[in-house]
């Protein structure tokens, strides 16, 4: 039991750790990205409807990745172009594509049919030789499907890409001060718009990683408030890919741990249940806000949310 415990855990916590790299991208750039949860939700149905009438996996995962960066680019281009706010057109992004994509889920199927109850291809798990047949260790980590495997690498990629690469330093420059990275010759419009659409990639890969793997089909509210979980995840990680992987195991572990106590029939009410993950996030937000208040070096982007026009002061 404390081996499937551990195992979901992992296995839910890499949609999380996809949507918070990728927010974390955006963010270090300066622009907030609220819609997180609408390209979730239209990655996970547009993954699942791509792969189920192609019969591709591959097919399912890039369409997914691209309506994410579509819909990140529409941000982009509202809040860079045309510098309307970011929190206001995030949010208008979430709710969008949270509709949207219930709306499709209704009518994608054969026909015009429902995807609600239909089963098409899905990620299965890969036993790695060897380092799956390692006590506890080997069950948890190395018996997990490709994304799972893939998040392995891509989060000490990511730290070591913004903390170690020249690339990754005009990224944290351009959050932290656009004014500064301008007169050094950065293009801070083009970076902040490239970051804007990497974080939509992942968001939609997320979403795709929730109906052909964690859950495997389609539902209303796939995603069921995933998006915001990872946009909180990304302060309680203080913008560093490295420190997001406690905060998305801590979330998952209790998700996790909430529906074995539904499964064995405690007498806790379900809906109590169901709310201990967001009860954790909300908790912990506070935690980290208080302690921001003491400590100003937490390491928010200075520029997060703010609008860059060249040669004029701000």
């Amino acid at each position: 039991m404390l081996i499937a415990l551990l195992a979901t855990t992992i296995q839910s916590a890499t949609s999380l750790l996809y949507a918070t790299i990728g927010e974390i991208y955006s963010e270090r750039s300066g622009i907030l990205n609220m819609g997180v949860e609408g390209m979730m939700m239209m990655g996970a149905v547009v993954g699942f409807a791509s792969a189920y009438n192609s019969n591709s996996l591959f097919i399912g995962l890039l369409m997914a990745m691209l309506v994410g960066a579509l819909l990140a680019m529409l941000h982009g281009i509202i809040t860079i172009v045309f510098r309307a706010d970011q929190t206001v057109s995030g949010l208008a992004l979430s709710i969008f594509g949270c509709g949207l994509a219930n709306f499709l889920g209704q009518r994608l199927g054969p026909g015009g049919t429902s995807l609600v109850a239909l089963s098409g291809p899905k990620l299965t798990k890969i036993a790695i030789p060897l380092l799956s047949d390692i006590p506890v260790i080997g069950p948890t980590l190395f018996n997990q499907d490709i994304l799972t495997y893939v998040i392995y690498l891509l989060i000490p990629f990511a730290a070591y890409f913004l903390f170690k690469t020249r690339p990754g330093l005009h990224l944290r420059s351009v959050g932290e001060n656009p004014q500064t990275a301008d007169a050094m010759g950065i293009n801070v419009n083009r970076t902040r718009f490239i970051y804007t659409i990497v974080g939509g990639l992942f968001a939609g890969l997320a979403g795709a990683h929730l109906s052909l793997c964690y859950s495997p089909g389609w539902t209303d509210d796939l995603t069921a408030g995933r998006g915001w979980i990872a946009i909180a995840l990304v302060i309680f990680a203080a913008w560093n890919p490295s420190r997001a992987i406690l905060g998305a195991i801590l979330f998952s572990g209790i998700g996790a741990l909430q529906f074995r106590l539904q499964a064995i029939g405690t007498d806790i009410p379900s809906p109590i249940l169901n709310s201990l993950p967001y009860i954790f996030t909300i908790i912990a937000l506070v935690l980290i806000t208080w302690r921001e208040r003491s400590n100003k070096s937490i390491g928010t982007p200075a520029a997060l949310g703010s609008v860059y026009v060249r040669e004029e002061k701000r």
